[in-house]
């Protein structure tokens, strides 16, 4: 307390606070606005060589698949190279306001060695992230099923995966605990049909229409650029109880098949009706006692 009313002490204070300011101050300021600069200089530079990336994919077969992986490779590579500036960054303020950051450094190294043991979860995630990363398993933008969850991908960082549900629902998936996953958007999709008619109609003629059906479909402006190849008429599937099932397949781009599907089955339900193929529905046929004849209902009018 004495050397608060001591003016010796308040006088090397400020002797010692105007050294600072004239040998460290401008110092720091210009390491500030080193630090500023490098981090504008970090997003913009990620984003023109993004840009670069993407307009080099765009002219190959696969530019969406490429510009998937660009998108999360570069979000991926921008936040880890900001975080190791403001590391770099703290670690010379303190150095320059006279901490010495050697035992700082040797004690985040025995806290992270700590800290490894005791989350083990944590370096788990992390592990699995960079390999699925590595692996190129998922980008954004993809449609996937995690863990039975389905949804459009809008973020993959090291630690967790984000999903969106076709219901706006975000889900959210730790790395580490992910024991399924399924692609449905991976270099190319497809759109399975399983379409079926009645037991008396003409399979032949039937395929025949679903097959020109998938063709005009992908000759369409709308769609044409949509669609990989043409239409692949599997045959007869199975014998259901009122139904024959005749299993179809277009190949499109990705996440185009839902978009395709729905045209053509709207397209193909024009065409049976034209040429009056029935689409069955579920029905019971009764008989009465043991005869083995369908009980037959009169209706009289009056």
């Amino acid at each position: 307390m004495e050397k608060l009313f001591d003016a010796e002490f308040w006088t090397q204070l400020y002797e010692n606070l105007e050294t600072w300011v004239i040998n460290e101050l401008p110092g720091l300021l210009i390491i500030l606005i080193i630090f500023l600069v490098a981090m504008r200089a970090v997003r913009f530079m990620v984003k023109k060589f993004k840009q670069a990336f993407i307009r080099r994919a765009e002219k190959g077969d696969d530019a969406l698949e490429v510009e998937k992986r660009i998108h999360t490779l570069t979000s991926i590579i921008r936040g880890v190279v900001i975080i190791i500036l403001w590391v770099v960054f703290l670690m010379i303020v303190l150095q320059k306001f006279g901490i010495n950051i050697a035992p700082i450094i040797a004690g985040a190294g025995i806290v992270g060695l700590a800290v490894g043991f005791g989350a083990q979860e944590l370096v788990r995630d992390f592990i699995t992230g960079f390999f699925m990363i590595l692996e190129n398993r998922v980008r954004t933008g993809d449609v996937a099923i995690i863990n039975g969850t389905g949804g459009l991908v809008e973020k993959i960082e090291f630690r967790t995966i984000t999903l969106r549900d076709f219901s706006g629902t975000v889900h959210v998936f730790q790395n580490g605990k992910i024991t399924t996953l399924a692609n449905m958007t991976k270099d190319w999709s497809a759109m399975v049909f399983d379409i079926g008619v009645a037991y008396k109609e003409n399979l032949d003629k039937v395929m025949e229409i679903m097959k020109e059906v998938g063709d005009e479909l992908k000759a369409d402006e709308g769609f044409k650029d949509k669609i990989i190849e043409p239409i692949e008429i599997f045959g007869v599937d199975a014998f259901g109880d009122s139904a024959i099932t005749i299993k179809a397949r277009l190949k499109t781009k990705p996440i185009q098949q839902w978009t395709v599907g729905r045209e053509y089955r709207r397209r193909l339900k024009q065409s049976f009706d034209q040429e009056n193929i029935e689409i069955p529905f579920p029905h019971t046929t009764v008989y009465w006692g043991e005869e083995i004849t369908p009980l037959e209902l009169k209706v009289d009018k009056q």
